[in-house]
């Protein structure tokens, strides 16, 4: 199979590239054909977050490339807590955690990459498989044996965490160890020869090159990518809320992952285009440049927003959470598809009422007060009297009456009070103010 020679200088121009062991000699087996490479990601948590996003996009990069790509769910790993770029040590997993967090992370692994129907299909493992039927005698003997304490104190997240005033544990201190013999064994198993991660996890991926080195005599490689910095140096990790952004939708709606990258930065723009999606380098610049005419518009987060939505939730829930972020924000709620309806329905208040309530003379008083848009009668009178409440995109009269015409998809009404407040009436059957979409 040919596999694309450009693929490292496309990563090198996206600024993909922080760390690798030989980049002349990795070019040049890449140029030689089809190479298998491995990423870990330790189930944490039941849902992958956005920093593991790049790990999932590179490794999809590299199979459309051409290359075999070993997802690798830590199973094992995960068990012990990864010491690097933390200053306490992780929470250890019980098997009934664990689980569950696999459980929520493999679904998320299998979306991002193929695994059926492709010459190079992806393959999923858990490096409990191999790890957990090894004793600590043939693990200090097989593995232990060729890794130097020297080496190991060297690593940046050992020292770190042994100049702190809690110092680190045995347990993670020999994660390095665990992390180092999933590459050993993966090279010997699978022909894995490229391991990629984060920048922090440097020195775990060199010295599972260096274990191969001794044991087995063989080159092989590792690559790792900046991690995900805003323009200030902190990480990406939060909505503006202090939502984590998670990759699940059952964790974050999609909403409100459109809305996180609808929150970055000016100068953050084209670097998160460039590491975190497909869009070309020209076309990149493009959207960069046609943004920086008119920056108040917010075009370019929202392209940013639009294709990270549609890779990690798909099409049709970008499509849905960009029209609900315009309704919100003031646009206009015609030609607004059910689906946003119901994504707004999670999102903003929102009440249900029976159909009888339709049509009905002065009912709309009482329709504000029991979706919460006013607190009394009175404030609800006062509202409509200054001219304070829409609905959908008409200013109302206090003597309107909500009907069966105003209602879009024959269900839904939408009320702004003011500028800022944003309520959903949710009609449901004649009699049954079902909650029921």
């Amino acid at each position: 199979m040919s596999t694309d020679p450009g693929l490292l200088d496309d990563l090198v121009a996206r600024g993909l590239v922080h760390d690798t062991t030989d980049r002349e000699a990795l070019a040049a087996r890449l140029r030689e054909g089809p190479i298998t490479v491995y990423c870990g990601f330790d189930p944490t948590a039941t849902s992958l977050h956005v920093g593991n996003l790049i790990g999932l996009l590179i490794l999809r990069r590299f199979q459309e490339a051409g290359h075999r790509v070993l997802p690798l769910a830590g199973g094992a790993t995960g068990m012990v807590g990864d010491p690097s770029g933390r200053s306490d040590e992780r929470n250890l997993l019980d098997d009934d955690a664990l689980a569950a967090n696999l459980a929520g992370i493999v679904p998320l692994l299998r979306q991002f990459l193929e695994f059926d129907d492709t010459a190079n299909p992806a393959k999923l493992l858990d490096n409990r498989a191999w790890t957990v039927s090894v004793s600590l005698l043939e693990f200090l003997r097989d593995v232990g044996k060729h890794i130097t304490v020297n080496q190991m104190v060297a690593k940046e997240s050992v020292r770190a965490r042994m100049a702190g005033d809690d110092g680190i544990s045995y347990t993670e201190f020999s994660y390095m160890l665990l992390q180092a013999n999933d590459y050993l064994w993966l090279a010997e198993n699978e022909g894995c020869e490229l391991q990629i991660g984060g920048s922090d996890q440097w020195g775990n991926i060199s010295l599972g090159v260096d274990l191969i080195r001794r044991k087995l005599g063989r080159k092989v490689h590792g690559l790792t990518w900046p991690l995900l910095l805003q323009s200030d140096g902190s990480k990406y990790g939060k909505t503006a809320g202090g939502e984590t952004i998670w990759l699940s939708a059952d964790h974050l709606s999609p909403y409100r992952f459109y809305q996180a990258w609808m929150q970055v930065p000016d100068d953050d723009v084209r670097k998160l285009l460039a590491q975190l999606t497909f869009l070309s380098l020209d076309e990149i610049d493009g959207v960069v440049a046609a943004h920086a005419g008119a920056p108040h518009r917010r075009d370019g987060q929202r392209r940013l927003a639009t294709e990270l939505t549609t890779t990690v939730h798909g099409a049709e829930a970008a499509s849905a959470a960009e029209a609900a972020s315009m309704v919100i924000f003031g646009g206009s709620v015609d030609g607004l598809d059910e689906a946003s309806f119901k994504l707004l329905a999670a999102e903003i208040p929102t009440s249900s009422h029976s159909r009888d309530e339709l049509d009905t003379e002065g009912n709309l008083v009482p329709l504000l007060v029991d979706a919460g848009v006013a607190s009394t009668k009175s404030e609800a009178g006062r509202l409509l009297k200054q001219n304070g409440i829409a609905i959908n995109d008409d200013k109302v009269a206090a003597d309107a009456v909500i009907g069966r015409e105003m209602l879009r998809h024959d269900r839904y009404c939408l009320v702004r009070k003011g500028k800022k407040s944003v309520f959903l009436l949710r009609f449901g059957a004649d009699g049954d103010p079902s909650t029921q979409c």
